[in-house]
C-alpha cells in the first residue's frame, strides 16, 4: 500500500473538502440551518473515509458501498475501529438521507450539535489512522 503521487494528491482533497464541510456546518448550526448541517456533517465524514479509500485504492460510486465497505474491513475484519464509530458514520448517512428526502422530519438543534460533535470525533480518529499507515 505506497500510493503514488497521485493518490496522495486525492487524498490531500479529500482531507481538505472534509475541513470545508465541517466548517461550513458549524457556521449553518449557528444560522439554523439545521438541514443543511446535517448534509455538511455528512460530507465531512465522507471526504475523510473517501481519502482513506484513496489511500487502500477502494473505488465506489455508491454511498451505501463506502459505508460498507469502512464497517466490514475497518470494524470487522482488521478491527481498526471499534463498532460504535462505525455507528457515527453512519448516523451522520442516516440524518442526511432523513434531511434531504423526508419531507416531515425536524431537525433539532441539540441533535444536530451532537452530530456535529460525534463527527469531529470520528474525523479525528480516522485521519490519526490515516497519518499512521504512511
Amino acid at each position: 500500500m505506497v500510493p503514488n503521487e497521485f493518490t496522495e494528491i486525492l487524498i490531500k482533497v479529500n482531507i481538505e473538502k472534509s475541513d470545508s464541510a465541517l466548517r461550513s456546518a458549524g457556521i449553518l448550526i449557528r444560522e439554523n440551518e439545521l438541514f443543511n448541517a446535517m448534509n455538511r456533517i455528512y460530507y465531512a465524514c465522507f471526504y475523510t473515509v473517501t481519502a482513506l479509500a484513496e489511500k487502500h485504492d477502494f473505488k465506489t460510486s455508491k454511498h451505501s458501498s463506502m459505508l460498507g465497505w469502512f464497517n466490514k474491513k475497518f470494524v470487522y475484519d482488521e478491527k481498526v475501529f471499534d463498532k460504535e464509530l462505525y455507528q457515527v458514520y453512519e448516523s451522520t448517512f442516516k440524518f442526511r438521507m432523513k434531511g434531504d428526502y423526508d419531507t416531515l422530519f425536524v431537525a433539532t438543534l441539540e441533535e444536530t450539535t451532537k452530530l456535529l460533535e460525534d463527527a469531529k470525533m470520528f474525523i479525528k480518529t480516522v485521519r490519526e489512522y490515516l497519518d499512521s499507515i504512511d
